[in-house]
């Protein structure tokens, strides 16, 4: 990954929204070089736009964001997206590209002036496609592909873009678990293997509380709290901010947190008798 400097990114007294209406009430936030930071809160409470607004999707109404000790503003297009990664929620399928012309998007911004010449751009294309497990579907039109595997070929690009900083909403979308499980996997050792400075919003909490160093809980478009797994994840706090009554136990085997929700009404036992769906052949 890209041998950087800076030493994370954030954002100060963040005020962010859609046309004039504020969802981020003077946020302060900050994700440390070589840390995971996982954003988490019920629907509606500012993950998204808080990412959005971290990565100049979205313009701020007030508040700064800095890279290192630099004003992510002051940063020219290619600058920037030399600097940090955005994979956000619902990339679409392009018919017609292939797996690989989809990754190699990524490289646009480390290109020459006239678009010609990128001597790191295969091998890093090539090593995005393999972290992703994509290098036997390089040649696929993504059009064919499953919601999954186009959500991988997206994130492949943001790698192979090569950045210090990569901001993933909801990255684990429409895969199934094993693909879960590898792409977590993968977050964690881009952050501690490469030092790179990762923001994801996770809507599963024990996903975030497993890769995660720093958890920064929202609640009304406003910081709830932020630390450790260990530290954020209190039942009463939990259960106040999601409207459910919530156990927090400690995994035996890791050692983090696991929130288990409590359903009000819990089934102590089966409803009949397992034997009673078998398929019995009717009597000839």
């Amino acid at each position: 990954m890209s041998d950087t400097t800076t030493t994370g990114l954030s954002g100060s007294r963040l005020r962010v929204g859609y046309g004039g209406d504020p969802v981020l009430h003077g946020v302060d936030v900050r994700l440390g070089r070589g840390q995971v930071t996982a954003l988490i809160g019920p629907n509606g409470s500012g993950k998204s736009t808080l990412l959005r607004g971290l990565s100049t999707l979205l313009p701020l109404s007030a508040g700064e964001v800095t890279v290192g000790d630099q004003p992510l503003r002051a940063l020219g297009p290619r600058q920037l997206a030399r600097t940090l990664a955005v994979l956000t929620q619902g990339r679409p399928a392009l018919s017609g590209m292939t797996v690989r012309e989809v990754a190699e998007l990524g490289r646009h911004p480390h290109r020459g002036r006239w678009r010609r010449t990128d001597p790191d751009g295969a091998a890093a294309v090539d090593r995005a496609l393999t972290l992703t497990g994509l290098t036997e579907l390089c040649g696929h039109d993504i059009g064919t592909l499953s919601g999954g595997q186009v959500q991988r070929a997206w994130l492949a690009a943001c790698l192979a873009q090569d950045t210090a900083v990569l901001l993933l909403d909801e990255p684990t979308t429409y895969l199934d678990l094993r693909y879960q499980v590898e792409l977590l996997d993968l977050i964690r050792d881009l952050a501690t293997d490469h030092g790179v400075t990762i923001g994801v919003v996770l809507h599963d909490l024990n996903q975030a509380a497993a890769i995660a160093d720093h958890i920064v809980l929202l609640h009304r478009g406003r910081v709830a709290a932020h630390g450790t797994p260990a530290e954020v994840y209190d039942a009463e706090l939990l259960g106040s901010v999601y409207e459910i009554a919530v156990d927090v136990i400690v995994d035996p085997a890791t050692g983090t947190p696991t929130v288990l929700p409590r359903p009000r009404h819990r089934r102590s036992a089966p409803l009949h008798n397992p034997e009673e769906n078998l398929c019995v052949p009717a009597a000839s």
